[in-house]
C-alpha cells in the first residue's frame, strides 16, 4: 500500500539546552562519585523519560528535603530552590550539589541585588512552578510580588511605586512577557529591569524556530512533558502564529493519529528537557505511516556549555 507523502519540518534548535544537559550530567557524575542511592530534590528536569532513566541508575527523586537521609548526597534540581533548602542541608551536615541552571541563578542574583538596594521585586512567572518558588524564596517572605498576566499588573499593591524592579521566570513566552513588561513600565515608569532579559537563550531560540516553521505546517507536535513550562509555551507559540493543530506529546505513543488525518505537512520540535531519542521516536512513527521528506528549519546555532560544580569535576 502506497504511503501518503508528508513534509516534516524539524525545528533547530530543539531539545536539550545547556542547563538541562549540565543537570543530568551532575546526577550521573554524583552516582559515579558516591554510588547509589543519590537523592534528587524534585525532578532534576521535567521529563519522565529522563527521570525514569536516572531512577534506574540509582537516583531517588523526592519533593522535600525531609525525605532524604542525612548520610546520602542530595542534588537540587535545575529549576532552583529557595535559600532555606541549602541552609537546612548545611544544618544537617548533608553533602549537597546544586544543579540550578546558571541562567536561573543569574535571576536569583539580580533579585538579591535589587533587594539590597532597597527595591521591592515583582516577578513575572507561573504560580507554583518550582523555578518561581525558588526565585521568590531567595528573599524574605512578602518581598517578591508575583504577576502572571497583564491583568495582574493593575491589581498590584506596591510599597513605593518609585522603588521597584522586576525579574522573570526563564521559560516564559517571549511575546506574552513583553506585554506584561510593557504594562509594568506603563504603570510604574521608574521600575528597573534586568540588564539582559531573564528569559533564557534556549527558550527564546526554540520559540523563534517554532514561529519559523509553524505557519507553514498543517500541524505541529512538541515533544515534552506536561509539567514542562518551556514545552507548553512552544505549543502556545505555534498556535498563536497560525498552526491549526498544535499539541504536546511525551512519546510517539501519545500521537493522536485521527486528529492528523489528511495533513500534508507537520512541524516537530522538542522542549529543552526532552532528549533527542524521543524526537527520533516520533519521526520514526511518521515514517511508518507516511512517505516522509524532512526539512530542517534552523533559526539559530547554539554552542553554550556550562561547567559542572567543582566537587564533581574530574569524576570519570
Amino acid at each position: 500500500m502506497t504511503k501518503p507523502p508528508l513534509t516534516l519540518y524539524l525545528a533547530a534548535p530543539r531539545g536539550f539546552c545547556a542547563g538541562v544537559d549540565r543537570a543530568i550530567q551532575i546526577v550521573e557524575l554524583a552516582l559515579k562519585k558516591w554510588g547509589a542511592p543519590v537523592y534528587v530534590r524534585h525532578e532534576i528536569v521535567h521529563n519522565k523519560f529522563v527521570v525514569d532513566d536516572l531512577r534506574a541508575k540509582g537516583a531517588v527523586f523526592v519533593e522535600d528535603l525531609q525525605e532524604c537521609p542525612d548520610d546520602r548526597p542530595v542534588i537540587f534540581s535545575a529549576h532552583g530552590v529557595p535559600k532555606s533548602v541549602p541552609a537546612e542541608a548545611a544544618k544537617r551536615e548533608m553533602i549537597y550539589v546544586d544543579a540550578t541552571c546558571p541562567l536561573v541563578s543569574k535571576v536569583h542574583i539580580e533579585a538579591e541585588r535589587h533587594f539590597e538596594n532597597g527595591l521591592q521585586i515583582i516577578m513575572i512567572g507561573h504560580e507554583g512552578h518550582p523555578e518561581t518558588i525558588g526565585t521568590m524564596g531567595q528573599l524574605p517572605p512578602g518581598q517578591v510580588l508575583l504577576v502572571e498576566t497583564v491583568r495582574d499588573v493593575s491589581n498590584l499593591d506596591v510599597r513605593d511605586a518609585t522603588q521597584l524592579a522586576f525579574v522573570t521566570q526563564t521559560t516564559l513566552s517571549v511575546d506574552d512577557t513583553k506585554d506584561i513588561v510593557a504594562a509594568l513600565q506603563a504603570r510604574f515608569p521608574a521600575i528597573k529591569g534586568p540588564h539582559k532579559e531573564d528569559i533564557c537563550y534556549a527558550t527564546t531560540n526554540r520559540q523563534e524556530a517554532v514561529k519559523a516553521m509553524a505557519a507553514n505546517a498543517d500541524a505541529m507536535l512538541v515533544v515534552g512533558a506536561p509539567n514542562s513550562s518551556n514545552s507548553r509555551r512552544l505549543v502556545e507559540v505555534g498556535a498563536k502564529v497560525g498552526c491549526a493543530y498544535a499539541q504536546l506529546v511525551q512519546r510517539a505513543v501519545d500521537i493522536d493519529w485521527r486528529a492528523l488525518e489528511g495533513i500534508a505537512s507537520i512541524g516537530i520540535t522538542a522542549g529543552a528537557s526532552a532528549p533527542e531519542v524521543l524526537v527520533n521516536e516520533v519521526i520514526d512513527a511518521f515514517r511508518a505511516r507516511y512517505d516522509v521528506s524532512v526539512e530542517q528549519v534552523e533559526t539559530a546555532v547554539e554552542n553554550v556549555h556550562f561547567k559542572v560544580p567543582r566537587v564533581l569535576r574530574g569524576v570519570a
